[in-house]
């Protein structure tokens, strides 16, 4: 791996660099506080774990199975894996999805959820989550984005790219309120509340709301905007049968990614990295590198599962093979260096920003914690919706 630039010795760098790594509650003499994990039902292992890696400063504890993670590839550790937290979580999310929004009404999706296991997801992806309730609205929104991918986009569940941008207009009109004359917002609160995806979203984004500052809310409108943007670029792909080329196809991946999900991180958190400090070029640069590494891995975890179904999924393993005319297998560990590519340019960028302020140490740390989390819950997935190489 690439080493970072050298930057100054200071609060934010120290901050930084304990919030990515397994012992969290250390925190730099003058810096914000911070907080050792979330607390209430099913915290215990977690805080456990934290009195024993403070024995053990730096060491790293294996979690999870090496044999079902991807060989070569780079990540950062997860920090925790509590699994009676991430059922309590899933617990709630089931509830919520089958008595509040009526998600599914197919009996066997309430297993098709529980598969997925979004509890774990953002129990993994959040290890700084201060309560319970934060990492359920996390989880809620995953449920709500993945819902509307689902219902609009996959055949499986009556989606197809046809119409596809007309349907996403809607479904970012359920998180972002449309204002109109009375009888036609009727209309549209009824459309809104007939399609199961749609009111997902909606119940998702009144929940995240209770925890969101106005800003962090606003913010995480613009990217799931941007992830929508995406979606349709790849049915486009979809609808006219074209492979894009391998820098094409990066482009959409940076806004068909798990930005939405990242960069919640701070609201999960119990904090707000200010939004001009988010606007900076440099932060939104290390942003969209996190965002694209973890997509990659999505790509190279749901290889096998994509390339078992009818219709053609384009990943990056499948538009380099196109492209540079290798075998699958070549295609997947060139794919797999793209992926240790943008995860070295993220810790490169990383380090020195966080020299120049401990909120934004403390967000770059969220993010780089969700790469960590995100790999150990792909790997997790194996034998259900994903499986390691082609």
């Amino acid at each position: 791996m690439s080493s970072s630039p050298s930057v100054p010795e200071n609060a934010a760098t120290r901050l930084f660099t304990s919030l990515k790594h397994p012992d969290v509650v250390r925190s730099a003499r003058g810096s914000v506080p911070v907080l050792g994990g979330p607390t209430g039902l099913g915290t215990s292992a977690a805080r456990a774990l934290t009195a024993v890696r403070e024995e053990a400063v730096g060491s790293v504890p294996e979690i999870g199975d090496p044999e079902r993670q991807i060989k070569g590839l780079r990540c950062p550790p997860a920090l925790r894996d509590d699994r009676a937290l991430a059922d309590r979580v899933n617990e709630r999310l089931v509830d919520w999805a089958e008595n509040e929004i009526d998600l599914y009404d197919d009996a066997g999706m309430r297993e098709k959820l529980l598969a997925f296991d979004p509890g774990r997801s953002v129990m993994l992806c959040h290890p700084d989550a201060v309560t319970f309730e934060h990492l359920v609205a996390a989880g809620m929104l995953l449920v709500g984005e993945n819902a509307v991918d689902d219902y609009f986009c996959e055949e499986e569940y009556g989606g197809s790219p046809d119409g596809l941008g007309a349907r996403l207009a809607v479904a970012q009109a359920a998180i972002d309120p449309a204002h109109m004359p009375p009888g036609y917002a009727r209309q549209y609160e009824q459309a809104l509340g007939e399609h199961p995806a749609l009111r997902a979203m909606r119940s998702a984004m009144d929940h995240f709301e209770r925890i969101a500052t106005p800003a962090q809310a606003q913010r995480y409108r613009h990217d799931v905007a941007n992830l929508y943007l995406g979606y349709n670029a790849e049915g486009a792909c979809v609808q006219t049968g074209r492979v894009p080329s391998v820098w094409e196809y990066l482009v959409q991946r940076q806004f068909n990614n798990f930005r939405p999900c990242l960069t919640i991180t701070d609201s999960v958190g119990g904090y707000e990295l200010p939004a001009h400090v988010y606007a900076l070029p440099d932060v939104q640069k290390a942003t969209a590198l996190a965002g694209n590494a973890t997509t990659i891995l999505n790509d190279l975890y749901s290889l096998r599962k994509e390339m078992a179904t009818e219709r053609l999924h384009y990943n990056l393993p499948i538009v380099i093979a196109d492209e540079e005319g290798y075998d699958i297998h070549m295609a997947f560990q060139k794919a797999i260096d793209v992926h240790n590519e943008l995860v070295d340019a993220f810790e490169a960028l990383a380090a020195p920003l966080a020299a120049t302020d401990p909120v934004l140490a403390r967000y770059l740390a969220g993010l780089s914690n969700w790469l960590g989390g995100n790999h150990e819950w792909h790997s997790g997935l194996v034998g259900t919706r994903y499986a390691v190489e082609p």
